[in-house]
């Protein structure tokens, strides 16, 4: 089968953290709990929002009404409080290149939200697919979403890549039987990435291209 390259969203293309923080925050207030200091919510970006909303509030609240206010402020603003880093576009011309088209956005993110973050920040063009967890929570687990899109797309695991910042990425690939490779830009930091699987890591988006392809190499 053709090689095939998975990209995380958020922390990975984008950076995401005034719109993300900005709509935990508000959906916080909105249910009465004082929410931390944005250094403390940093760690929402990149795991599914249920399991932040359960950390942030404990076992007791009401976590579906969270992640309702949640994207219901996504919805009106907080998508699109985001920044492409630099050099990811540049990347991803490279990529769809080298992968013959076959690039997917794979992301813990709602996948209604999610190509809607694809098609405003003009990365649909260079995508074969955006795939994304259930509104209803299906596929938060980015190893389900892998598991799924193997069959779904065609992914030969031994000739496909997930790239991602955080220990999430690495893990749900090592348990498909894909290559990972971190990306040390976003909100992980080398040992996180090191200490779950990364088989390589990279430096910067300009990297992204070279990374891949040695690593593929590598395998």
């Amino acid at each position: 089968m053709t090689p095939t390259l998975l990209l995380d969203l958020d922390g990975t293309l984008t950076d995401p953290a005034p719109g993300i923080l900005a709509g935990v925050r508000a959906a916080m207030a909105a249910l009465g709990r004082e929410p931390p200091p944005d250094a403390d919510l940093l760690s929402v970006i990149g795991p599914p929002i249920r399991v932040s909303f359960r950390r942030l509030m404990g076992p007791d609240a009401d976590v579906e009404e969270g992640v309702r206010l949640y994207r219901a402020y996504a919805a009106e603003r907080g998508l699109k409080d985001a920044a492409v880093y630099p050099g990811i576009l540049e990347a991803l011309g490279e990529l769809r290149e080298a992968y013959a088209g076959r690039v997917f956005i794979c992301t813990a993110k709602s996948q209604p939200f999610a190509q809607i973050t694809a098609d405003h920040f003009g990365f649909s063009p260079y995508l074969a697919g955006v795939y994304g967890a259930h509104p209803d929570g299906q596929f938060e687990d980015k190893a389900d979403l892998i598991a799924h899109m193997i069959p779904a797309v065609g992914i030969d695991p031994g000739a496909a890549l997930m790239v991602g910042d955080r220990s999430y990425d690495m893990i749900a690939a090592r348990k498909n039987g894909l290559a990972a490779l971190g990306a040390l830009w976003g909100y992980g930091s080398e040992a996180e990435l090191s200490e779950a699987g990364a088989h390589a890591l990279c430096a910067a988006p300009s990297d992204l291209a070279a990374s891949c392809r040695d690593l593929a190499a590598s395998a």
